[in-house]
């Protein structure tokens, strides 16, 4: 079952309850979407940003890739850091779906407290050529 995270019952539900307790700080994810070595960008890439969590699909954002290739700020729950440097920060990891020209593609991001990540996507445009006859 499939879930999107601003859907009223389930923001009613323990599962979010629970979810939200172990994750209540945000983190940031910056998508940057490009072809040729970054020299070009890819608008119109569809994103969708996902969690598993205790067997359901949540959808945390769905969006697309503006002229320049890029969606800016996207707020995801994360575990509070603790205040101790010496200590690794604490993960969360969500699933990024992308689909351009038919071709989808998945990856995965790790996101922390008030860290501000940037996924880069590669995307290799379709090429077809004309056939001479």
């Amino acid at each position: 079952m499939t879930y999107n995270v601003n859907d009223k019952d389930f923001l009613n539900s323990e599962l979010y309850r629970n979810f939200i307790e172990e994750n209540p700080a945000l983190g940031f994810l910056k998508i940057r979407a490009y072809a040729a070595s970054q020299a070009v960008p890819i608008g119109g890439l569809s994103i969708v940003i996902s969690k598993e969590i205790d067997g359901y699909k949540v959808i945390f954002f769905e969006g697309v890739t503006n002229d320049s290739g890029v969606i800016e700020r996207i707020a995801l729950p994360v575990p509070r850091t603790g205040s101790d440097n010496m200590m690794a920060p604490i993960i969360t990891t969500y699933d990024i779906s992308t689909v351009y020209e038919g071709e989808s593609r998945l990856y995965k991001v790790n996101v922390y407290d008030d860290i501000y990540v940037v996924q880069n996507i590669n995307v290799t445009p379709n090429i077809s050529y004309g056939v001479m006859d």
